[in-house]
């Protein structure tokens, strides 16, 4: 092999070399580029999630200061029936006191003048 061929062959693997390693660091570029926008996004969906969870504890503490919880209304509505009982029973009470008072009155005859 001459000097001038071996000088064209090793051109070419150069040429070829040079054209890969272009190739690769455009692609290395791109990947880098990839990898800070997802960290990026990460680091954005960290501080949202953690903003949801602030929220979301807010949330919690209203509804826990200004709701009832089941076990509390049911309390309350039985307290509520106990009372209506007590008033109906106290109704039937009277009804029976008053039919006794109207059947007690004496009545009186009446004169036509």
């Amino acid at each position: 092999m001459t000097g001038t061929e071996l000088m064209t062959v090793v051109g070419f693997f150069m040429a070829i070399s040079g054209a890969l390693w272009g190739v690769w660091w455009r692609i290395e570029g791109r990947v880098d580029r990839a990898k800070a926008e997802a960290v990026q996004k990460a680091t954005e969906a960290a501080v949202e999630a953690a903003s949801v969870r602030a929220d979301l504890a807010a949330h919690r503490l209203h509804v826990a200061e200004q709701y009832v919880s089941k076990q509390g209304l049911r309390e309350t509505t039985d307290q509520i029936m106990e009372a209506i009982h007590g008033v109906k029973t106290a109704v039937d009470h009277m009804t029976a006191r008053v039919d006794r008072i109207v059947e007690n009155q004496v009545k009186r005859p009446t004169t036509r003048a």
